[in-house]
């Protein structure tokens, strides 16, 4: 099978490549990057005509080389998503968070969502179902000591954030750049944490019938 893995962040690949290589190391994966995606949703506060244009013309390439899915890594850009899966029906294509919801939703209850990147606070919230209660936090400069590559300080950030969060029944990391913080997030709360990496390879290989 191979899986095409589409990125708006230069962060991304890594986490979900890990996910793979531990739950489904038989895929085969590409990698699609372009990281001014995120800086032009960042410029114009909204998702424009023009960024849904660029999110079709990367699925349909991605398509051409012959994918058997797609999975997009970027949280910020739901409606993005949305268009691709309605272009390229019924070709899989996933959401980043959309698997991750689906395990926060089998849990219940109350869900910390922690982001590292502001704009993903406003997409991703409505798309969890209405039988939860979604908490949202920022991990303040957390984005921005990933970008200058102090992963330390990355993950130390996460964890401090998350811990305003410790009194849901999970923690949802919003982000495929936050898995990494995951273990300091868990031990920081106390709590569940739910990573869009591993949730998005466990429900792309079930689709697959892997």
């Amino acid at each position: 099978m191979r899986i095409a893995l589409i990125h708006a962040l230069r962060h991304s690949p890594p986490p979900i490549e890990a996910a793979f290589a531990r739950l489904w190391p038989e895929a085969t994966l590409m990698n699609l990057l372009d990281d001014s995606l995120s800086a032009d949703l960042s410029r114009d506060g909204r998702i424009t005509e023009a960024i849904t244009g660029r999110f079709l013309n990367l699925a349909s390439y991605a398509r051409a080389t012959g994918a058997d899915g797609i999975l997009f890594t970027c949280s910020a850009f739901g409606p993005c998503i949305e268009a691709v899966q309605r272009a390229l029906s019924p070709l899989p294509v996933l959401k980043p968070n959309e698997a991750m919801i689906e395990e926060a939703e089998a849990i219940g209850g109350r869900i910390g969502l922690l982001a590292s990147f502001g704009p993903t606070l406003q997409s991703m919230p409505p798309e969890f179902p209405g039988s939860l209660t979604v908490t949202p936090k920022l991990a303040e400069g957390a984005l921005a000591a990933l970008d200058r590559g102090d992963m330390a300080e990355h993950d130390r950030l996460a964890a401090l954030a998350a811990g305003d969060l410790a009194d849901c029944d999970a923690i949802a990391l919003a982000q495929f750049s936050l898995a990494r913080a995951a273990p300091m997030v868990a031990e920081a709360t106390g709590k569940p944490v739910l990573t869009t990496p591993d949730s998005a390879v466990r429900k792309l290989k079930r689709l697959l019938g892997r």
